[in-house]
């Protein structure tokens, strides 16, 4: 059995990309998380200890994203989830990562990276 912990849409405003000026004008990016975990002990004890704490999971992404650069989503998705990966109790984690503002000639949404990482 596998449990989930998820956190959508998470936006911060980074500077990550291929292109000079991505980094230094900056932009927002939107984060999902699947945490795979076994919330069983959780849902018995009412307790904080026996889960992931989703508080942490979101300050550490956040430091992620905010306080580091990297030109390329699937090197910002990686160094997350190994972080989260490095948690007490996570098991695997899904990372899902849109950047609305890429530099494609033509009408585009957003792009997105989407890995998964287990133990």
């Amino acid at each position: 059995m596998t449990d989930k912990i998820i956190l959508k849409n998470m936006t911060f405003y980074a500077f990550h990309g291929v292109h000079e000026y991505e980094r230094e004008q900056g932009q927002r990016f939107y984060v999902d998380l699947e945490i795979e975990t076994d919330a069983s002990e959780a849902g018995a004890s009412d307790n904080l200890n026996n889960t992931v704490d989703y508080t942490s999971v979101y300050r550490q992404v956040k430091d992620i994203v905010e306080n580091h650069r990297y030109q390329l989503l699937e090197a910002l998705a990686t160094s997350i989830a190994d972080a989260v990966l490095d948690m007490n109790r996570v098991r695997g984690v899904r990372v899902g990562i849109r950047k609305p503002s890429v530099p494609i000639p033509g009408p585009i949404d957003y792009v997105e990276i989407d890995i998964t990482r287990r133990h």
